[in-house]
């Protein structure tokens, strides 16, 4: 058996036979389906419907409805309904993530607010940002938030589109509608409608001594 679909009247010893752990103080909704190793705990809330497979951890969250959790990592946030979180996301520190959302594979997220509709599928960083609705953040996307001595934000509106491999340098305001080329890295705001295109120009080099050539 990989999974269980959770109610009150399971004994301790199935739970404890598929390394399963709710605390006490949890609350797990109707038709909740848990897989092995999962651990819920402090004062989490599990809506109804809702997946956590193998070897995730929840420690004191909020899930609502029809949410889908593929061996994640979310603590003291919350996660709105309809959405789809992992493999492997880490989602901390007051995180809320709306409606409709997808957090995908090695994603993390760190004290952000996510609008509904967002969709951030694989391999970024998100920390210190508030996002809004319907925004499309790329791979390898990293909000720098950090300049050695303080942490910044970033603020993006809605219907932004962020190109994978950018760098957001925090503190930087994105509007509504701005389209970030792949590959840049963002330091000044960009405004309703502008497109951003920050990254050198290439150059091939002929006649090139390569050391590793033989």
């Amino acid at each position: 058996m990989e999974s269980i679909i959770y109610n009150k009247t399971l004994d301790s010893e199935m739970l404890e036979k598929m390394n399963i752990f709710i605390s006490k103080d949890a609350v797990v909704g109707e038709n909740v389906r848990i897989g092995r190793g999962v651990i819920i705990s402090g004062n989490s809330v599990v809506g109804d419907e809702v997946e956590i497979s193998n070897n995730s951890v929840l420690s004191n969250v909020s899930v609502g409805n029809r949410v889908k959790i593929l061996s994640s990592f979310i603590e003291d946030s919350s996660i709105g309904a309809n959405c789809e979180i992992g493999p492997f996301a880490h989602i901390r520190l007051n995180s809320e993530i709306g409606d409709n959302c997808r957090v995908g594979n090695f994603v993390e997220i760190k004290n952000a607010v996510i609008g509904n509709n967002t969709k951030m599928a694989h391999l970024a960083y998100i920390g210190d940002a508030e996002i809004g609705n319907n925004c499309n953040i790329g791979c390898g996307v990293v909000f720098c938030n950090y300049n050695g001595k303080v942490k910044q934000k970033c603020y993006l509106g809605d219907y932004v589109f962020v190109g994978s491999n950018v760098n957001l340098i925090a503190p930087v305001t994105l509007s509504d509608y701005a389209y970030i080329a792949a590959g840049s890295t963002i330091n000044k705001d960009v405004d309703v409608d502008e497109f951003a295109i920050a990254r050198a120009r290439q150059t091939n080099k002929k006649n090139f001594i390569n050391p590793y050539k033989n």
